[in-house]
């Protein structure tokens, strides 16, 4: 049975390749974005405006969703003396109040799932120590307190899981992979010799919104090519 997903930023980067692929899936997908891009084609999905920062944005639901995958994220990296509160207060509302207001809002019809799935996206910056991340880990590291907290509370029906990434090919990354030389660097620093791919991670989440993970809550599951835990000699 098709699964009702409500997707925040689908429209560009993962956003885009997990609507891709849960429509491939046949699941029913309501993609919620500030934009479309100008109409581009979204695989068949319903499509409605939301802006996650705005305190005034409201989603128009249906009755029961089956999961919720919550994409917007931001790049902020800047020696610490350099950071404003302005950046710090941006980081914060894109990755983790956005996220906050989407829940809050999506949380009566998920309840009314047999099974809701929950996915969010935190940063490999947050367990391992990264220069000019201060920003962005510390929005990143709020997502994973809320993840393990609201497993906690809303267990068993709903269950919350976030996937730590490290650099993916995306258009948000672009300035730091526009070169063959900083493409290169930032392979050479992940264990497996490249950095990710969206359609990696729409796999992840493809399994942690399906019924192969119904066993699987609470965690911060590292998609980082090895950048956490594995040191090569």
């Amino acid at each position: 049975m098709a699964k009702k997903i409500l997707l925040i930023g689908g429209t560009s980067g993962v956003g885009r390749e997990v609507l891709r692929s849960q429509r491939k899936l046949g699941n029913d997908v309501i993609c919620a974005s500030r934009t479309n891009d100008g109409g581009m084609d979204l695989f068949g999905a319903e499509w409605q405006a939301f802006d996650a920062t705005g305190s005034d944005s409201e989603l128009n639901l249906p009755e029961v969703l089956d999961g919720l995958v919550y994409c917007p994220g931001s790049i902020t990296l800047k020696p610490f003396a350099r950071l404003s509160d302005g950046d710090f207060q941006r980081d914060l509302e894109v990755n983790y109040l956005g996220c906050v207001r989407t829940i809050r809002q999506a949380l009566p019809a998920l309840k009314r799932s047999k099974q809701a799935s929950i996915v969010l996206f935190s940063t490999v910056a947050v367990q391992t120590g990264l220069p000019f991340h201060a920003s962005i880990s510390g929005a990143k590291g709020a997502i994973e307190g809320i993840t393990r907290a609201l497993a906690a509370e809303l267990s068993p029906s709903i269950r919350v899981n976030s996937l730590a990434l490290s650099l993916t090919d995306t258009p948000m990354a672009e300035g730091l992979l526009n070169s063959d030389a900083k493409r290169s660097a930032a392979a050479e620093r992940h264990p497996l010799k490249r950095v990710g791919h969206p359609a990696e991670v729409a796999g992840a989440v493809d399994f942690l919104l399906g019924d192969q993970a119904a066993f699987i809550s609470g965690q911060v599951v590292q998609l980082d090519g090895g950048l956490s835990t594995l040191k090569l000699l």
